[in-house]
């Protein structure tokens, strides 16, 4: 079964799927204003998930875990380097769930956003089965001069879709089991 909703400005899609338990970890990149980490923040809470970066993680962290999520920041149109390279380091995996969430200074492309880390990702051996973006205030490059944009976000808002995606994550995934 898959689920696509789609408010005004964030997107995502789930598909059920089978996992033993709950049991996730959010591998996490969040710089400057920390935008992504406050998303982070509200998934974990729904998801009861572990946040490191990707200098804490090793593949124990990651066999360990039934589901991975993977946040950063969205710069120049692509999610930050660390967290790419780091995918690139993980071994291979099977029956490994795995979301991808992004804030960003441009919304609405997220497809684009997150094509070269879910690329990566199943070629791993993950399946990717939902994915998150939200608007987040931006000062990156030439947008600093002008005082930057998306001022306050993310807002209240957006929180709260983070914590309907979660709530919808977890729910299929749980579902999934019975």
């Amino acid at each position: 079964m898959s689920l696509t909703i789609e408010p005004k400005y964030t997107y995502w899609s789930i598909k059920k799927t089978k996992v033993l338990k709950m049991n996730a970890l959010i591998i996490l990149v969040s710089y400057h204003h920390k935008n992504t980490e406050k998303v982070a923040q509200v998934i974990t809470k729904i998801l009861g998930a572990e946040i490191k970066t990707p200098e804490q993680t090793n593949s124990e962290s990651i066999s360990n875990h039934d589901l991975i999520g993977f946040g950063s920041g969205v710069y120049f149109g692509k999610l930050h380097k660390d967290l790419l390279e780091f995918a690139d380091k993980i071994p291979q995996v099977a029956n490994k769930k795995a979301f991808i969430f992004s804030t960003s200074g441009r919304t609405g492309n997220m497809p684009k956003f997150h094509k070269q880390l879910k690329e990566k990702l199943q070629t791993k051996g993950f399946e990717v089965v939902s994915e998150f973006n939200c608007g987040a205030f931006d000062t990156y490059g030439l947008l600093k001069i002008g005082g930057g944009i998306n001022k306050g976000r993310p807002n209240e808002e957006d929180l709260k879709q983070a914590e309907e995606f979660a709530q919808n994550l977890k729910k299929n995934i749980l579902d999934a089991t019975k």
